[in-house]
């Protein structure tokens, strides 16, 4: 080999080779660091007196934890859930080819252009009873209309679920639309020439094509859930209460507000844990499919 090829071959490692340094320090690394720390009695500052599981057991003795989780099982289930309809629904009205689509897509996907910062301060104001929805209603003469399940402990967590899905429901929109005019027109023609109407074409052929995306869906969904914490804070700031406390908002607030950060570090790894249940399995599923 000359030395022009050897300086070719060189040129791609020494471009990522800085990229490549900083991600396994400043992530993995981290990462590590804080598996570490969830193993040590650091309370303000780290400090490496092993106590083992300790923390563990703390943590999962806190009903301040179990809100925290009761909330995400909540979130999540409904967040992906809905999510994955509307974004189904609106992928498959795109999809009729109607004439103003170049129109709506922007539309849909508009929202997720937004930080979760933005999405969690609109909808604040907007679902404020003294200056939002149910304000703007009482001077249009609605004097009986009311809805303040931002200020209500038991309803709150489902403003969060209405801000999360108007976020994210656009993107899930294009992943389907993206699946679906994927399909092979083929298939659908031969349908079509059997008779079969709109309908079961995408009950029966379109939509059990579609597996894949559905997985994918469900992981970006699920991840975005385990790990919320800006759209909670600009939104409710986890409460009233602890009412929208969910894991993320848990471990910034014990490790930095009531100076226990082995116990913040031991819930960041739990929640390390529940991303990686939900990555893993994908990632196996992909590879084992790509090997066929």
């Amino acid at each position: 080999m000359d030395t022009r090829s050897r300086i070719q071959d060189l040129i791609p490692k020494l471009v990522l080779g800085p990229s490549f340094l900083i991600v396994l320090i400043f992530v993995y690394g981290f990462i590590a660091y804080t598996g570490i720390l969830s193993f040590t009695d650091s309370k303000m500052l780290p400090s490496y007196g092993f106590i083992g599981l300790e923390n563990y057991r703390k943590l999962w003795a806190l009903p301040h934890w179990w809100r925290a989780i009761t909330n995400l099982g909540i979130f999540a289930s409904l967040y992906i859930i809905i999510c994955t309809v509307i974004g189904l629904g609106l992928a498959i009205l795109l999809d009729q080819k109607i004439r103003i689509e170049g129109f709506l897509r922007p539309i849909y996907l508009y929202p997720m252009a937004l930080s979760f910062i933005v999405t969690g301060v609109a909808w604040k104001w907007f679902l404020d009873p003294g200056i939002g929805l149910e304000n703007t209603m009482h001077q249009w003469g609605w004097e009986s209309f009311a809805f303040n399940w931002i200020k209500d402990s038991k309803m709150a967590i489902y403003t969060v679920v209405i801000a999360a899905v108007w976020q994210s429901s656009g993107f899930v929109m294009a992943m389907f639309l993206a699946g679906l005019r994927g399909v092979d027109n083929e298939i659908i023609k031969a349908a079509q020439i059997d008779g079969a109407s709109t309908g079961m074409i995408y009950r029966r052929i379109i939509i059990p094509l579609m597996r894949p995306v559905f997985l994918s869906a469900f992981v970006v969904l699920a991840h975005l859930a385990i790990k919320a914490y800006d759209l909670v804070i600009a939104l409710t700031g986890g409460g009233p209460g602890q009412a929208t406390e969910l894991p993320a908002t848990f471990m910034y607030s014990y490790t930095f507000t009531r100076n226990s950060m082995g116990i913040g570090a031991s819930s960041a790894i739990i929640m390390l844990i529940m991303i990686f249940s939900i990555i893993i399995p994908y990632l196996y599923s992909e590879i084992r499919g790509g090997s066929k």
